[in-house]
C-alpha cells in the first residue's frame, strides 16, 4: 500500500466514536467544523439502541435482537428496542445529509465488530454467541450484510465522501485470551485461535470495499497481525497503552502500509496539553521505528484516546480541535 491511497490528506485528525449528549445535529455539526476527517458521532447517552452493541446489532440481517436485564439479546422477531435503534440510526443519518451538503472529502462511520458483538449478545436461550462457532458464523455474515447496506446508505446521504469504515474490537483481546465472561458471569469463554478470528474479521473487512476499513481496539494487548492478516487498511490504537514489546508489531504494521490512528487526548474532562505535546507519543514513535519523516504525517491520524461519551460537550469538543492542531506538529521533520 503506497501513502498516496489514504483517502486523507496530509495532517489529519478524527474522532473515534462516541461522543456527550443528545443533541445529534450538534454534535455532527462540531465533527465537521473541528476535524479534517469528519465523522458520524454516537450518542449512547440517549439510552436503548444508541450504545455501541445495540447501534450495531439494529443492523444486522434476519437476526433480530431485544433487552434483557442482562443486555441485548437475538429475539425471534424485531420488537420495540430493535425499533428503537434503527430509529435512532435513521435520525442521525437524516441529520448527517442535512450537516454535509456539498462535502468532499474522506469521512469516518463506525460500527462494532463480530468478535465483541458475539462476547456482548446472547443467543435466545443460553450463553453469549460468542460460546456457538456456528452462531458466531451466522452472526459475521449478517453483520457483514448489514454493514455493506450501511455503507451504501451513507454513501447515498453524502455522495461525496471517500469512506472510512472504523470496526471497533475491544473485545478482541479477551476473545484470543479466552477471557470473556460467561452470561453467568461464572466462567469463561474458550479462546478461539487467531486465524479463525481473522477469517471472521475478514468476511466483516471485504464486504466493506471500496470503503477504506480499519480496526480500531482501545485494549491493552492489541492483536496486531490479526488485523493485518483480516484485511484491514488501518489500526486505530491508545497511544497511552502502547508498551515497548509492542513495537516490532507496529513497526511491522507500519512496514506493509497500514495507516495507524493513534489516540493521543485523554477521552474525559482533564487539562488538555500543549498541542507539542499531544503530538508527542507519534513523533517519538515514528523516531524509534526509523520510518522516514516525511511519511508521518501521510500515514499516522490523531484521534482521542477512545469515545468522549463521559466527557461534558465542552471538553468533546476542545479535544477533537487539540487533535485537529497536534496534527499539523506531524507535518514537521521529527528529525529536526
Amino acid at each position: 500500500m503506497n501513502v498516496s491511497d489514504y483517502p486523507w490528506p496530509r495532517a489529519t485528525a478524527t474522532g473515534v466514536g462516541s461522543y456527550p449528549g443528545e443533541d445529534h445535529l450538534e454534535a455532527v455539526r462540531t465533527a465537521f467544523g473541528e476535524l479534517p476527517m469528519p465523522y458520524l458521532p454516537e450518542l449512547p447517552g440517549r439510552g436503548v439502541g444508541a450504545d455501541m452493541i445495540g447501534r450495531t446489532a439494529s443492523l444486522l440481517v434476519e437476526l433480530p435482537v431485544e433487552v434483557q436485564p442482562s443486555g441485548w439479546r437475538l429475539a425471534d422477531r424485531p420488537g420495540r428496542d430493535f425499533r428503537r435503534a434503527r430509529d435512532h440510526l435513521t435520525r442521525d443519518l437524516d441529520g448527517l445529509e442535512e450537516v454535509s451538503q456539498g462535502y468532499q472529502g474522506p469521512f469516518k462511520i463506525q460500527a462494532c465488530g463480530p468478535w465483541t458483538l458475539a462476547g456482548a449478545i446472547e443467543l435466545r436461550y443460553g450463553d453469549k454467541v460468542l460460546a456457538d462457532t456456528g452462531a458466531v458464523r451466522d452472526l459475521t455474515e449478517s453483520l457483514a450484510e448489514g454493514l455493506a447496506r450501511h455503507v451504501e446508505e451513507v454513501r447515498r446521504r453524502i455522495p461525496g465522501a471517500d469512506l472510512v469504515v472504523q470496526i471497533d474490537e475491544p473485545g478482541l483481546p479477551g476473545v484470543l485470551a479466552g477471557t470473556v465472561p460467561t452470561a453467568s458471569g461464572f466462567g469463561r469463554l474458550a479462546a478461539v485461535d487467531s486465524p479463525i478470528a481473522a477469517e471472521r474479521l475478514r468476511t466483516v473487512l471485504s464486504a466493506l470495499a471500496p470503503a477504506f476499513p480499519v480496526v480500531h481496539c482501545c485494549a491493552p494487548g492489541v492483536p496486531y497481525e490479526v488485523i493485518r492478516t483480516a484485511g484491514a487498511r488501518g489500526a486505530s490504537v491508545d497511544a497511552a497503552l502502547l508498551r515497548r514489546r509492542d513495537e516490532d508489531a507496529i513497526g511491522e504494521t507500519i512496514e506493509k502500509g497500514l495507516a495507524l490512528f493513534l489516540g493521543v487526548v485523554p477521552g474525559t474532562d482533564t487539562r488538555l496539553a500543549d498541542v507539542g505535546v499531544v503530538a508527542k507519543p507519534a513523533v517519538e514513535l515514528w523516531r524509534r521505528l526509523g520510518f522516514p519523516p516525511a511519511r508521518l504525517a501521510e500515514q499516522v491520524v490523531l484521534t482521542p484516546s477512545c469515545g468522549l461519551a463521559g466527557a461534558s460537550p465542552a471538553y468533546a469538543k476542545a479535544a477533537l480541535a487539540r487533535c485537529r492542531e497536534a496534527a499539523r506538529v506531524l507535518s514537521e521533520d521529527p528529525g529536526e
